[in-house]
Order: structure tokens, then C-alpha cells, then sequence
């Protein structure tokens, strides 16, 4: 990791987005994904039921009753790779971010930050403010430096306002505003 974590760190990789649910958003050296997920305990076991390690640690962490929350969320790829390094879940119960760390030997570094919305107000435009301004050293955080160094700025600003567009629409159909 390349700097102090905060939050929780998990050792086993957030569940990946569904596709048929997920827009996709160009953006140079990165695209960004916008996704209504519904998370629920039977979708969390379904997905770790392969690799009995990280089944362990989603049982051994979950609360009781497990995960159970939905919202949007905003992913950040690598365009190059797919790897996602940054994920922002717009959750109605727990927003919270990760930071995805790009690590040698498969090692899976998932830290989990929790939101504060007394602190932050509206999760999303708060995310949305964090990748205009703040994307290169949160992906350097995740370990995505040389990642960091290539992306636009510019074009990334531009197609951050159709990320924000199609989030509120998205956002707005699910919770029947």
C-alpha cells in the first residue's frame, strides 16, 4: 500500500458489478461505471461460494443477518485492464468507499471507507466532487500511480457530467423520486 489506510481492510475483493446493470463511461486511461446494486446476503455468498477463504472472511466479518444495503454506485476501471481501483456505494443504510489496491501476487487489499453524511451532505455529489479533484492521489492511494500520471483531467471532467446525469437518473428511478 502506498500510503497510511484508513477504514477497514478487507482481504477479499468487493463483489464485482453486474454488467447487464452497469453503463459504462469513457474516459481515456480510465472508464467509469454506473450501477444500481442491491446487495443482499444470498448475492454475497453466491459470489464468494468458489473460494472458501473469502467466504470465511465475508461470514467471519458480515453483522448479523449479513450485508444488506442498495444504492448507486460509481466504479473507476483501468481502461486498459478493467482492474477497478476506486468505488464509490451511494448506499441508502452505509455509503462508504473503497480504495481497490493494485498489489503483487494477486494479494487482494479491498479498504473499505465509511461515509459520514452529516459531514459530507449527499454522498454522491460529494464522490463526484472527490474524482474532479482529488482522482490522482486517490488512485495512487489504491496503488494505481503510473495509472495516475496518464489520466486527462479535462476529459475526465467532461464525462464526469454525464457519470452525474445518468447516476441521478438512475438514483431518481430506483428510490420512485
Amino acid at each position: 500500500m502506498t500510503a497510511t489506510t484508513v477504514g477497514k481492510v478487507y482481504g477479499i475483493p468487493p463483489q464485482p458489478p453486474v454488467e447487464a446493470n452497469t453503463r459504462r463511461f469513457d474516459a481515456g486511461a480510465i472508464s467509469f461505471g454506473v450501477e444500481y446494486r442491491d446487495l443482499d446476503p444470498e448475492s454475497l455468498e453466491a459470489t464468494y461460494r468458489d473460494n472458501p477463504e473469502y467466504l470465511a472472511e465475508l461470514r467471519e466479518k458480515s453483522p448479523d443477518g449479513g450485508f444488506t444495503d442498495e444504492g448507486v454506485t460509481v466504479h473507476v476501471f483501468d481502461a486498459s485492464d478493467g482492474h477497478e481501483y476506486l468505488r464509490f456505494d451511494v448506499f441508502a443504510d452505509e455509503p462508504h468507499y473503497h480504495y481497490i489496491h493494485r498489489t503483487v501476487d494477486d494479494v487482494v487489499v479491498n479498504n473499505v471507507v465509511d461515509f459520514d453524511p452529516v459531514a459530507g451532505g449527499d454522498m454522491l455529489a460529494w464522490a463526484l466532487v472527490r474524482l474532479r479533484t482529488r482522482l490522482a492521489p486517490m488512485l495512487e492511494q489504491a496503488g494505481g500511480g503510473d495509472l495516475a500520471t496518464t489520466v486527462d483531467s479535462a476529459l475526465v471532467d467532461r464525462v464526469l457530467d454525464d457519470v452525474a446525469a445518468h447516476a441521478a437518473i438512475v438514483r431518481g428511478q430506483r428510490s420512485g423520486a
